[in-house]
């Protein structure tokens, strides 16, 4: 069974919107091998969301005689309550604390989510899937060990992974609230799945995992946070100020 187009675009948009902001990182890392690490976790997230926006053009072409969708036109040139991306990846950077925590609490729901994709009837989202787990599992590591690192390191920097999880906590329970275009999807596996590791990492970084936490929600139905809309307008703004120009 094929997955609807607004599911592969909520997908796509997930990984070209948290490319963008882990892109501002590229040449400020703390220190170099990390500065080129999170610069290569963010071309794997990008490469994702071509596949992804490839297979949302195919579809919305066949869909419609008027449709001229390309990968390009999907990511350039929709506007912002067209965008169904998860309200957590488009919040902002902040410090490192808050970007390591925002990739590894991410990373590690895409993973539960594409091991259940690579499962799927629908076989170009299943290639995808399989194709995808192999980095994002490098993902996982990578962000989990940063999330170690600074929870049981210093007083400052546990203090800053407090304040990156009190910033961003409210945004991770819309990753579990289905969309009507997800009706494919076992979200309550997977969130039992996301919570069992979160609360290892937790546990191990002395962190605490926020009880009775009100949920943001929304992006998934193209209702975003401010932020989205600067993000935006940075990431269109050759193509919708030069429409169609070529290198």
């Amino acid at each position: 069974m094929q997955f609807p187009l607004s599911y592969i675009l909520h997908l796509a948009d997930n990984n070209l919107v948290l490319a963008q902001r882990n892109g501002d990182w590229c040449g400020h890392g703390p220190i170099l091998e990390q500065d080129i690490a999170i610069t290569n976790i963010t071309l794997d997230v990008l490469g994702q969301a071509r596949m992804l926006y490839q297979y949302a053009a195919e579809i919305s072409n066949a869909e419609s005689n008027n449709s001229n969708a390309t990968e390009d036109t999907l990511a350039y040139l929709r506007k912002e309550h067209e965008f169904k991306n998860c309200l957590l990846v488009e919040q902002p950077n902040g410090d490192w604390a808050q970007t390591i925590l925002k990739q590894y609490l991410f990373s590690q729901f895409q993973y539960f989510l594409y091991e259940q994709l690579s499962k799927s009837d629908d076989e170009r989202i299943s290639a995808i899937a399989v194709k995808s787990l192999k980095e994002i599992t490098y993902h996982v590591k990578w962000s989990s060990e940063w999330v170690l690192r600074l929870g049981d390191g210093t007083e400052e920097s546990h203090n800053r992974m407090i304040h990156a999880i009190d910033a961003l906590w409210m945004y991770t329970g819309e990753m579990f609230m289905p969309a009507a275009y997800e009706k494919n999807i076992d979200s309550t596996v997977i969130r039992e799945n996301w919570l069992n590791a979160v609360n290892n990492i937790f546990e191990e970084a002395s962190l605490t995992v926020p009880q009775d936490v009100f949920m943001q929600v929304g992006g998934k139905n193209g209702i975003h946070t401010e932020h989205l809309g600067y993000l935006l307008t940075d990431l269109q703004y050759l193509q919708r100020t030069y429409p169609n120009a070529e290198w």
